[in-house]
């Protein structure tokens, strides 16, 4: 879960850029983040794990989260549709 609902867990995120290294206190224990931003409208969409302190949370690092509530896609300057949802399709 992410600070605003259902996220999303990438090894690899485009059209972000990435804010300054700051430690975020979880509800899985302390990381070291930087918080990401899109490149378009420059609002933040999540954050990508630098450092996990936590053994069993190593397995983040280097990861991105992606907020399914901050993510949007713009298709040839028409109006803006919600991300698809990966699950859809995995019935």
């Amino acid at each position: 879960r992410g600070r605003t609902g259902n996220a999303l867990l990438f090894n690899h995120v485009v059209n972000v850029t990435a804010g300054p290294l700051e430690d975020s206190f979880m509800t899985t224990g302390l990381h070291t983040i930087r918080c990401l931003y899109c490149v378009i409208c420059q609002e933040r969409v999540g954050w990508k794990y630098e450092v996990a302190f936590e053994e069993d949370q190593k397995y983040k690092e280097g990861r991105f989260i992606l907020e399914e509530e901050l993510i949007s896609t713009s298709i040839f300057g028409q109006n803006d549709v919600r991300a698809p949802n990966p699950e859809a399709d995995n019935r």
